[in-house]
């Protein structure tokens, strides 16, 4: 029982910052299962089991609470189900971790332009003027699914920072877009990996737990990523995707002691606070003067 309820505590933070920021539940997930020493294939059909009601309960929260936008969410989930089905058979045959350090790399990038966005006001790539369509859309969705399915985890990483560049959406829109999207690519998934062996080695007490925790909290962040205000949230997006993907960037290269590794993470969760603060500021300021914008004023 103590398994299940450490899982759900995890289950539930996961939720918390997938729910809000769009991005960490699968990541979360998969990272706590490899650690236990299950196969890569088996830590992502787990996970993606535990997403099968976790990602419902979130993406129907959303929906309640008006963070979903209709048109963008079928764009990016028939194929990101797509894509996450594909990915799901490529795992149980082939291992991709030669391909974690580019992706690493390129949301790196995405987490600099959204960091920059809401923190700074500066566009370091301009929003298309299609970019709500399949033209634009259709591919985030596809390459999502597939690296969600073959990284345990990774949908969010890939489309919401992909969303915050080629929309024009608040945050709260795309995060909730991202998270209803993702309950179809766990379907799809899930029906990939059933047609593999992955399924069979499934530890079922660990993934009970995750979705106690994620189903319990998915309400929640749902309703505080309606009320978040939007530059900070932004920020947060933007500093979540940066640390996460610097550390499997410098971990490619050579392991840091520890204390480093700790100082580094403390020191960049620090700075991220003091730029959401002072845009957090910028956003209010705005309001007071009769102004509600959805993003910075462009420098």
């Amino acid at each position: 029982m103590w398994l299940v309820a450490a899982f759900a505590l995890a289950g539930g933070l996961a939720q918390l910052v997938d729910g809000t920021l769009g991005m960490g539940f699968g990541v979360t997930s998969a990272t706590v299962l490899l650690a236990l020493g299950v196969a890569p294939a088996t830590a992502s059909a787990a996970t993606h089991a535990a997403k099968l009601p976790t990602t419902l309960i979130s993406g129907l929260s959303h929906w309640r609470v008006g963070n979903v936008d209709k048109a963008v969410f079928m764009r990016v989930a028939i194929p990101g189900a797509i894509g996450g089905f594909l990915g799901a058979v490529v795992l149980t045959s082939i291992s991709l971790e030669a391909a974690k350090g580019g992706m690493a790399g390129l949301l790196l990038f995405f987490g600099a332009v959204i960091l920059a966005r809401f923190g700074f006001g500066m566009r370091i790539i301009p929003t298309p003027k299609s970019g709500h369509t399949a033209r634009w859309l259709s591919p985030i969705g596809l390459l999502g699914g597939f690296v969600d399915a073959t990284g345990g985890g990774g949908w969010g990483p890939v489309v919401t920072p992909s969303l915050m560049t080629v929309t024009s959406h608040e945050p709260r829109k795309v995060v909730g877009t991202t998270n209803a999207a993702e309950f179809a690519v766990a379907v799809s998934v899930s029906i990939g990996f059933i047609t593999g062996a992955a399924h069979q080695d499934i530890p079922w007490l660990p993934v009970l737990g995750l979705v106690l925790g994620g189903v319990i909290v998915a309400p929640i962040a749902a309703r505080l990523a309606g009320r978040l205000p939007h530059a900070p949230m932004g920020v947060m997006v933007g500093g979540l995707i940066i640390l996460v993907n610097s550390i499997a960037v410098l971990g490619s290269f050579a392991d840091l002691p520890l204390p480093v590794d700790l100082a580094l993470i403390v020191g960049w969760i620090v700075l991220v606070a003091q730029v959401a603060w002072k845009a957090w500021l910028r956003e209010r300021a705005g309001r007071t003067q009769g102004e509600v914008p959805t993003e910075p004023t462009p420098a």
